[in-house]
């Protein structure tokens, strides 16, 4: 039989949220990969998360990486090289920087495996490996269930994907580019029948957003609430939705009752420009005065919120930063997730950055380690990239002292310690991110 070797490599002068065992997640990608290939193959994933690599023989090997992951993986790309051991690469990393990649790897896979995974497969036992695979966007009908059994038993969550794609542009996000506008569904059966095979009491539903857009894919959301209930998948979990996951009391209700502790909400800033900067429609729509209520009603039902925040649009200046600061601590935000402003390949905020000579470091490839979300990476429009900085770590003194304060919000406002719980270590897991990356390089 021959060997498939799938490998998730970690940038690790800069590992983000991979300092913590309970906020890394299971290499999803890899775990349909691997069930997408025949059984007349041996897969083992490597996984950098919890197990560092070395080398072992493979007759081909498969490698994702995100953009400040890149490096690594062309470094373990170049060992199984130097042996004659041919490496394919996909990710979406790989999909915007496709002839980047093409340097380092046998094979680029551009696209949704689903789509070429077999095509990759005969051609490579045919002896015709081709350089490069492009991928249609797929029917998720057509979405194998991920192999679970083949992920590192230490991971806290599980994790599983129930539908791709986003209508929405966001000028920093790359999601639409990657995965389309069009938002694609998999069948409720299908994501049930998976959420059986996870070991894992926790898991995380990796969509951009799980009540999708539209009264259809609403409706479809609380099929699939139910179908938990009704299966008796006793887990907890958590999810990404945008601001108007709070409109529909239905689905607060039984995404609470099957289970749901958390809800991650883009909410980027709380003032109107920057809000436009990012190309932020629902959030302009909804209006800045609508999240207070939001957050009121999501909590009634015993969900916490993790808000997540961005630094440095063009309209941000240290003044405005600070009363972003302010209103992050203050507002009833029960998990404070910030970030960086970064301008990631695919994104037109890359290409705009690019175009106007912004961006401060473009060694490409060796800069995209710092392309991590932790650092300034640009030059901003009303003030220097040491103010941007600085903005940032006095929010990250404040938030860090708002810990215990934002605890007990939480369990006043939900009524649930246990959610409280889930709040106050997803709230401890970023302030050690936020400590670690004062220490990288």
């Amino acid at each position: 039989m021959k060997k498939l070797i799938l490998i998730n490599p970690v940038n690790k002068s800069r590992p983000g949220l991979a300092i913590n065992k309970s906020s890394r997640f299971p290499p999803l990608a890899l775990g349909i990969v691997a069930a997408l290939t025949p059984n007349g193959w041996v897969v083992q994933i490597i996984d950098e998360n919890f197990t560092e690599f070395k080398y072992q023989e493979a007759d081909l090997v498969g490698i994702t990486a995100t953009t400040a992951s890149v490096n690594r993986a062309y470094e373990i790309a170049k060992i199984f090289r130097d042996k004659n051991i041919p490496v394919i690469m996909g990710g979406i990393h790989a999909f915007f920087r496709y002839e980047e990649a093409a340097k380092f790897v046998d094979s680029v896979a551009v696209g949704e495996a689903e789509g070429i995974w077999s095509r990759v497969i005969e051609d490579f036992e045919s002896k015709n490996l081709q350089k490069m695979y492009i991928s249609k966007k797929i029917d998720l009908a057509e979405m194998p269930r991920a192999r679970h059994d083949l992920f590192d038993k230490r991971y806290m969550f599980g994790s599983i994907q129930t539908a791709r794609g986003c209508p929405m542009d966001c000028e920093f996000c790359a999601v639409t580019s990657f995965n389309g506008h069009t938002y694609r569904q998999r069948p409720v059966e299908d994501v049930l029948d998976e959420l059986e095979t996870i070991p894992q009491k926790m898991f995380f539903f990796v969509d951009d957003n799980i009540i999708g857009y539209g009264k259809s894919a609403s409706k479809r959301a609380l099929d699939l609430f139910k179908g938990i209930i009704e299966r008796g998948i006793k887990k907890e979990w958590f999810c990404q939705a945008s601001l108007n996951f709070a409109d529909d009391e239905e689905i607060l209700e039984y995404a609470a009752k099957s289970g749901c502790r958390m809800v991650v909400l883009g909410l980027e800033a709380e003032n109107t420009e920057s809000l436009k900067d990012a190309n932020k429609k629902l959030n302009l729509k909804m209006g800045i005065n609508s999240y207070a209520n939001a957050f009121k009603k999501i909590n009634k039902y015993g969900i916490a919120v993790i808000g997540a925040f961005i630094y440095g649009f063009d309209s941000d200046t240290p003044e405005t930063l600070d009363n972003r600061t302010n209103y992050i601590v203050s507002s009833g935000v029960d998990v404070v997730q910030t970030t960086f402003l970064t301008p990631l390949p695919g994104t037109r905020l890359f290409n705009k950055m690019l175009k106007e000579s912004r961006l401060l470091h473009t060694n490409f490839p060796s800069a995209w380690n710092r392309f991590d979300m932790t650092e300034a990476i640009f030059k901003p429009k009303l003030m220097e990239p040491a103010e941007l900085g600085l903005a940032m770590t006095k929010c990250d003194v404040k938030v860090g002292k708002a810990i215990w304060k934002k605890f007990f919000k939480t369990l006043f406002a939900t009524r649930n310690f246990r959610t409280a719980i889930w709040a106050l270590i997803t709230n401890i897991n970023y302030q050690n991110v936020r400590n670690n990356k004062k220490r990288i390089k």
